[in-house]
């Protein structure tokens, strides 16, 4: 089956895997996941994740992280921004702000997948994939 979106795939998998109070979640893997994933274990809202390679394929195995008990979730929200039928583009001086800064922006730059923070610090713009809260 061929996807047409699959960084929105990615994150309906966290999504449904963080409502339904899941511990774990597979994902197959890409580059671009791949960083997505170092983004939000750098972030706080994914213990660990591992990349397992079957031979054939390769997934990331990512463990969910949750509050005292499962009822706290650290994911609130997770929403793609950018879709294939309507990619939106941010400057260096528009760069969106998630909840008056209380969220994460995933943006794709020619620096690689970074968050908004960290594009205002390099003065980089880029495609804004995601947003996380």
């Amino acid at each position: 089956m061929t996807q047409s979106d699959p960084i929105a795939d990615m994150l309906t998998r966290i999504r449904n895997a963080n409502t339904a109070k899941h511990d774990e979640v597979d994902i197959p893997a890409s580059k671009m996941k791949i960083a997505i994933a170092d983004i939000l274990v750098k972030e706080g809202y994914v213990q660990k994740y591992d990349l397992v390679d079957d031979g054939a394929f390769k997934t990331i195995h990512m463990t969910l992280k949750y509050g005292a008990d499962k009822n706290e979730k650290i994911i609130n929200g997770i929403k793609k921004i950018s879709k294939p039928g309507l990619r939106i583009y941010a400057g260096k001086d528009e760069l969106p702000k998630v909840l008056g800064g209380l969220g994460t922006a995933i943006i794709s730059t020619n620096q690689g997948v970074i968050t908004d923070k960290e594009a205002r610090k390099l003065g980089v713009g880029g495609e804004v994939l995601a947003f996380i809260w």
